[in-house]
């Protein structure tokens, strides 16, 4: 149990049996009246956001989610299996878990697995990764950075945006979280 004036950023809270975590929050002291703390709350399962305000100093239950850097080994078709590096216990994920970030996982890449209870809440991967471009249509003499964009296919599968002038075989940086292209890798 906590109160809501130990609420920080990213800290996970059980609400009537639900799990939520903390996207941001603001202790509001106003002229008149007992002061009370504003906060977003994102579904951890879901990904729903709330808006909910608390009184200061009201007692909330927190969650215990164990955090920890795991290597992901291969997708066998119904689920992802990932490997702690310290014990070498095995974990399969499923993809609804998985979601978004199997985008951008490679086999043999690390990622952060969220657990509770023996449950797997999530897949945290990096801000961005460096991933090779698989196929793109070959850019034109004279095409520059400020122009348009065209479809790429990355070596995990997944098509994102990049400038005209990025070739098949060149090695970029993708942002995780929208998808987009930050830039090339220098060799």
């Amino acid at each position: 149990m906590a109160t809501t004036n130990d609420l920080k950023n990213g800290m996970v809270l059980k609400i009537e049996g639900q799990l939520w975590s903390v996207v941001e929050f603001q202790h509001v002291k106003p002229g008149k009246g007992p002061a009370f703390v504003r906060t977003k709350l994102r579904n951890v399962e879901s990904g729903k956001n709330v808006d909910k305000t608390f009184n200061a100093g009201t007692k909330v239950e927190t969650a215990n989610v164990d955090k920890r850097t795991m290597q992901y080994l291969y997708n066998d078709g119904s689920s992802y299996v990932f490997m702690d590096t310290s014990t070498y216990e095995q974990l399969e994920v499923t993809p609804e878990v998985v979601g978004d970030a199997k985008n951008f996982m490679l086999e043999n890449q690390e990622a952060i697995v969220a657990t509770n209870e023996g449950r797997v809440l999530f897949i945290e991967l990096p801000a961005s990764v460096e991933l090779l471009i698989a196929e793109t249509e070959p850019g034109l003499q004279g095409d520059r950075s400020t122009g348009g964009t065209k479809p790429a296919t990355l070596e995990t599968g997944h098509t994102i945006a990049v400038p005209l002038f990025i070739t098949s075989g060149e090695k970029v940086k993708v942002d995780t979280r929208d998808s987009s292209y930050l830039g090339r890798v220098k060799a």
